[in-house]
């Protein structure tokens, strides 16, 4: 009798042990599945789960298009001719990643002078191309790697205010980058792009109608010491050339 009221007690012990781990009666105890107020748990892909662990959150997908909105007019913005002397030729343009400007030659003494956005940190590059094409609202097409780095881009954007390409790009040579207008005003003055240049909206348009297909575009790290300095005596500095105005949405 003694043995027996051991083993009675035990399974009891037991019973309340699985009571407290699987609730109820253990994973096997149906009780739960009689009541009124069950629940069944989510799928869980297969994997055995008596804990009832709660699987993370899957992102959905992104759409494969996504509509970039309106196309309004928007107002050029005249830069700042500044005094450039160099040996770049008259119609070219002129990027100086370290400084984040852009400036199109006037003569071997002017240049006019524009604010951009550069490639950030593993995305920078220099080298000589020329202008190819100059689209109005283009379309974007991200690629695969920055899709990969993002899914929640779209495979295709039409051009609009929310596309990142903005009202208008030229495109440099047979490469993927160009230069833009963009949807985010307030990155101009840093190294924000994956490679392209990005302008405010009034400057890209201001610089497409001066500027000729066939244009040469030479990408460099920083201007000679002395042009550096000429240039840094008429400009602000690269977080100071945005001002209120400016910063708005075009």
């Amino acid at each position: 009798m003694v043995r027996i009221a051991f083993a009675v007690l035990a399974m009891a012990a037991i019973s309340d042990a699985a009571s407290a781990q699987w609730g109820w009666g253990g994973p096997w105890d149906d009780r739960p599945r009689r009541s009124p107020y069950y629940q069944p748990p989510p799928p869980n892909d297969g994997f055995f789960n008596p804990w009832g662990w709660e699987e993370p959150p899957r992102r959905p997908p992104a759409p494969k298009f996504r509509s970039g909105g309106g196309r309004p007019d928007v107002v050029p913005i005249e830069p700042k001719r500044i005094a450039f002397p160099s040996a770049f030729p008259a119609g070219s343009i002129v990027i100086d990643h370290k400084g984040r400007q852009l400036f199109l030659v006037q003569s071997a003494t002017e240049a006019l002078h524009y604010p951009i956005s550069v490639g950030r940190e593993g995305f920078a590059w220099t080298g000589t191309e020329t202008i190819s094409k100059v689209v109005d609202w283009p379309d974007w097409y991200p690629p695969e790697e920055m899709r990969t780095r993002d899914p929640s881009l779209p495979e295709h954007m039409s051009g609009g205010l929310r596309n990142p390409l903005g009202v208008k790009a030229l495109y440099l040579g047979k490469s993927l980058y160009r230069i833009h207008g963009t949807n985010e005003p307030r990155s101009i003055g840093r190294a924000a792009s994956s490679g392209c240049f990005r302008m405010l909206n009034g400057h890209v348009i201001d610089l497409a109608s001066r500027i000729q297909i066939g244009a040469p575009v030479t990408v460099i790290s920083r201007l000679p010491p002395e042009l550096e300095r000429t240039v840094a005596e008429q400009v602000r500095p690269a977080g100071e050339r945005i001002g209120a105005r400016e910063r708005r949405p075009s």
